[in-house]
């Protein structure tokens, strides 16, 4: 079943560059997936199989706390369409990236 998640994991550190150290490990984590994403300033875009993707919302967070956030916080929005399927990334940013 194809979805795309959007996900804001928003570590509780002192220090903007221990948030940005922080976000960094998890986007690489998301690279690692092999899925198609899309790095934006406030949130990370992934799509892929919805199971897979729920996986990964988790993941992010226990990434974010391995790396050393006390606590994490984390912001997600869901696309989900079994039958009729989602707009991808390419669908939804291109034509605004030219």
């Amino acid at each position: 079943m194809e979805a795309n998640i959007a996900i804001q994991v928003l570590p509780h550190v002192s220090s903007d560059e221990e948030v940005l150290r922080i976000v960094d490990e998890v986007i690489d984590y998301i690279k690692g997936t092999g899925l198609n994403y899309y790095v934006g300033p406030s949130e990370t875009s992934v799509e892929g199989d919805y199971d897979q993707l729920m996986e990964i919302v988790k993941n992010c967070q226990l990434v974010a706390i391995k790396a050393g956030a006390p606590k994490v916080s984390a912001y997600v929005k869901i696309s989900l369409a079994p039958e009729d399927g989602v707009l991808t990334i390419e669908e939804k940013v291109t034509k605004h990236h030219k």
